[in-house]
């Protein structure tokens, strides 16, 4: 039976980077699924590749044409951003195994679409240090840093990815894989998952 595999983790886990590096790796042979989001596009993203960039009308259209299979609200200090998954065509189990990004809830929405036996989690942690490190100076890289919203999701974060949480959704000892060195990390998932 064919896998959808799932990355996740909080921001700046390098769970971007690890999807990438997985999705290049031709000895996987993984399809891709690009998700939906209302943000504005970052500096050096291109619609279609990290997400298809889209605005609340054509996000309405999809939701009453029946299309999204799961959707998550943020309330940003710049207004609400959706991210979401449209059922497009885009997976068809039949051609063999995928890989996606998204969020725990994201995530728990896909087991509910697929199920458990489908979706495969890999979720990539980093110390919480690390991890607030990486996000300043990633932010401080963009033409007009937006340090709010930085901080902003990464608290959401710390509550979204609890530990409570994460074994509501069933994620084990075995699908967290941490990123510390990525060619470990990369060892590791490819090892024990795909």
């Amino acid at each position: 039976m064919a896998k959808i595999f799932f990355v996740l983790g909080k921001s700046c886990s390098g769970k971007d980077t690890i999807f990438k590096k997985l999705k290049e790796d031709r000895e996987l042979n993984l399809n891709t699924v690009t998700g939906y989001t209302t943000r504005p596009m970052r500096e050096g993203e291109i619609n279609g590749v990290e997400y298809f960039f889209v605005n609340n009308e054509e996000l309405e259209a999809l939701k009453n044409q029946g299309k999204v299979i799961e959707c998550r609200d943020y309330n940003t200090v710049y207004g609400v951003w959706s991210y979401f998954t449209v059922d497009d065509g885009q997976i068809n189990l039949e051609k063999g195994n995928y890989l996606y990004i998204g969020t725990l809830e994201s995530y728990e929405q896909m087991v509910r679409y697929y199920g458990k036996e489908v979706v495969v989690p890999i979720y990539v942690e980093v110390e919480t240090g690390e991890r607030l490190t990486r996000a300043v100076n990633r932010e401080r890289q963009q033409e007009n840093p937006k340090y709010t919203e930085l901080c902003r999701r990464f608290l959401a974060d710390e509550t979204d990815f609890s530990e409570e949480k994460l074994a509501q959704a069933g994620i084990t000892a075995e699908e967290r894989y941490e990123n510390q060195e990525l060619s470990d990390c990369l060892k590791n998932i490819a090892a024990r998952k795909i």
